[in-house]
């Protein structure tokens, strides 16, 4: 049997070990239980702890054995602890590959404690302590069921308020946040708040802030892009695509400037022929239960490559055309500084004509000298 004033202290233990274990993230639900005969025993601080998914979890306990059953020594070897999932195998926590680096086995003085570090919600089963003498075995079983759950809030915009949920299979009080400032405490897992699109909430169950849940949000801003980027051209395919930062993830619908049906519906809207009564504005809608935000764009014909080849084409026969008469221009100039080579060269030719001209006049006047001599001489 176990005795009295153990069964107090573990009680005690059981009602102060949320407070005293810094880090923890336990809810104790239901009072400590004894399991053993005839000397042997195994008292658990809790059969049932929830615990939220990343925390930190301990499984306490404390053991009892006979040292002289059947009237021979009975001595003292090991613990061990066991889990097993529903329709699963029983495992040992401290070697099974799935707590790798998150346990630790504390044994002292007839007092275990199982610590499971950054919890997941695989590690949800039922644990126990077994015992191991010189004469013989003992299993705490059923031991210790560990539910480790989630935190998550749902929401819903109801006129000018914002109606939301923390949810959790954890009963507990519930710490609500607003854009990360702490703003309320309640028992229930319901709370109101005027609505502002640029609000989030989370929820934390109380006195455990450092775990609280997944924020939510309307949707920011849409950021819109237009593939190609390019000027879109006459025939072409145009692809618009809508993206926005919410929690819950946002749904899309696409809308054109006097238009009273949508476009399409989701983040991504295609254009497969564009013409010029696609041209207009344009608008996305990203929607979540929590609110609504648009973006605009427009679109338009531009020049396209089509009109660009003929524009090529136009400047290629400009060209074509501009040669020939570029080369005629050339032909002539050249003609024409040949012409006048020709006529710088023609005074010379009468100059070379006119040589024995002169030679004749000196020869007369040589004549005519002598004449004159001769004359004298008479």
């Amino acid at each position: 049997m176990v005795p009295l004033s153990l069964l107090t202290e573990m009680r005690g233990a059981a009602m102060s070990l949320t407070a005293a274990a810094s880090g923890l993230v336990v809810f104790l639900l239901s009072v400590s239980a004894v399991q053993g005969q005839d000397g042997w025993g195994v008292t658990y601080s809790s059969t049932e702890i929830c615990a939220v998914n990343g925390s930190t979890v301990e499984i306490s306990c404390s053991y009892t054995y006979p040292s002289t059953p059947d009237g021979r020594v009975n001595t003292f070897e090991k613990t061990c602890w066991f889990s097993q999932k529903k329709g699963g195998e029983r495992v040992d926590p401290s070697t099974f590959s799935e707590y790798a680096g998150r346990v630790e086995d504390l044994c002292e003085n007839n007092i275990c404690t199982l610590r499971i570090r950054n919890l997941r919600k695989s590690d949800s089963a039922v644990y126990w302590l077994g015992i191991k003498t010189s004469q013989t075995a003992y299993s705490g079983f059923p031991g210790v069921t560990l539910s480790v759950t989630d935190l998550q809030v749902e929401g819903r915009r109801s006129g000018s308020s914002t109606r939301l949920q923390c949810l959790s299979s954890c009963h507990t009080s519930y710490i609500w946040f607003k854009n990360g400032q702490k703003v309320k405490e309640d028992t229930s897992p319901y709370a109101y708040f005027s609505y502002s699109p640029a609000d989030s909430y989370s929820c934390a169950l109380k006195g455990y802030e450092d775990f609280p849940s997944p924020s939510v949000y309307a949707p920011k801003l849409p950021s819109v892009s237009v593939s190609p980027s390019a000027e879109i051209e006459e025939g072409s395919s145009v692809t618009l695509t809508c993206s926005s930062d919410a929690n819950p993830a946002a749904n899309y619908t696409w809308y054109k400037k006097n238009e009273d049906s949508p476009k399409a519906s989701g983040q991504i809207f295609n254009i497969t022929d564009f013409r010029a009564e696609h041209s207009g504005s344009y608008s996305c809608g990203a929607q979540n239960k929590l609110g609504r935000s648009n973006s605009n764009l427009h679109l338009s014909v531009g020049t396209g490559s089509s009109t660009m080849i003929v524009n090529i084409i136009r400047t290629t026969l400009g060209v074509l055309i501009l040669i020939p008469v570029f080369l005629l221009s050339i032909w002539t100039r050249k003609k024409k500084a040949l012409r006048s080579t020709t006529e710088a060269h023609e005074p010379e030719e009468i100059e070379l004509d006119s040589v024995p001209e002169y030679e004749n006049d000196s020869h007369t006047a040589a004549q005519t000298e002598d004449t004159e001599e001769q004359g004298d001489l008479v």
